[in-house]
């Protein structure tokens, strides 16, 4: 039983179930960029308190399962998700799903994806995946990451959907139902509806955990590393700061650069010049990412490690939180026409 879905691969994960599902029931005029800014995806925390692979907690993404909430329900198209208690109910309402040809997303952990390279693996319960269908014992898997469908095995997918550890999936599935259809209109609110949304999170959140000022406050600490950590478990928590960025979060400063293209094609919905100014600072703040992860790996990899080393590091850091200050100001004072 395979449903007529078409694999598509993405930058990243949710974004890619997102605009996957929302395309197969006919909403062709959303984008990977569309889903990522119209659900908010933009972000930054640093939980030092939760520790996750021996390593803070950090993610430049917003939760898992808000992108495709948050656009879903911007567009007036119903949700379905569900978790479970026992692996059995789990398998029968895939199925179930699967047989009346609704491909649903599913939410699973990476250790144990037998498609994924070994130096990918690591256990983190966040990523995304479409199952379309199911041949013999082999379940059809579209992973947005991945250039071609897949498959797991049902002892394999059972593994993934239940992984254990911080974010674990419970055997969550998602899926959408068919709505009305979407406008032109209809989208361009949800785009303002999503950039104001994310000004919010980055820029005026209290306190130094979440947004710009999380990202100034991990550069400073990051020079603190070699002598308040020693140089093994600083270098540690920075191979875990380029983890986050590099593997889950689309290469470098991906994630910037998918704010970049979802403010140029914001601008077909929403005709105001400033967004595209405004989407070169995001470029610039997802190519210096990317410098500050080259910078990261050659300390953990012991290439550097003096003291003017971590200082660069953290200073990468503080210059981004200000590039990225600067960028969403300037969203936040967009004059929107008909609000």
């Amino acid at each position: 039983m395979k449903i007529n879905f078409e694999h598509k691969q993405a930058a990243h994960c949710e974004n890619g179930v997102t605009s996957s599902l929302l395309q197969y029931n006919g909403i062709n005029k959303i984008t990977e960029p569309l889903a990522f800014g119209i659900g908010s995806g933009l972000f930054f925390v640093n939980l030092p308190f939760l520790k996750i692979n021996n390593g803070p907690a950090i993610a430049f993404r917003t939760m898992p399962g808000l992108i495709f909430k948050r656009t879903c329900n911007a567009l007036d198209i119903p949700v379905i998700r569900k978790k479970f208690s026992s692996r059995e109910s789990a398998e029968k309402a895939l199925m179930e799903q699967l047989n009346a040809g609704q491909p649903v997303g599913c939410q699973v952990g990476v250790y144990y994806l037998t498609y994924f390279p070994k130096e990918y693996r690591f256990h983190f319960n966040a990523h995304n995946l479409i199952v379309f269908g199911k041949e013999g014992d082999d379940y059809l898997i579209s992973d947005p990451i991945m250039e071609t469908a897949t498959t797991l095995t049902s002892y394999e997918l059972e593994r993934v959907r239940f992984a254990k550890g911080a974010f674990a999936p419970r055997g969550q599935i998602y899926y959408t139902r068919k709505g009305n259809n979407v406008t032109d209109a209809q989208i361009a609110s949800a785009i303002k509806k999503g950039i104001k949304r994310n000004v919010v999170h980055m820029i005026k959140v209290p306190g130094s955990v979440i947004g710009i000022k999380s990202i100034a406050n991990t550069g400073n600490k990051i020079k603190k590393w070699k002598d308040k950590l020693g140089d093994k478990t600083a270098g540690l928590y920075l191979a875990q700061l380029v983890r986050m960025q590099e593997e889950i979060g689309t290469g470098g400063g991906g994630f910037r650069y998918i704010y970049a293209a979802f403010l140029q094609e914001a601008h077909a919905f929403v005709p105001n010049d400033e967004l595209l100014d405004i989407s070169k600072s995001f470029t610039q703040s997802g190519d210096l990412w990317r410098t500050a992860a080259v910078q990261a790996a050659g300390i953990y990899k012991g290439r550097i490690g003096s003291q003017a080393d971590y200082n660069q590091m953290g200073d990468y850091l503080l210059e981004i939180s200000e590039i990225e200050k600067r960028a969403f100001q300037a969203l936040s004072k967009i004059k929107w026409r008909n609000g």
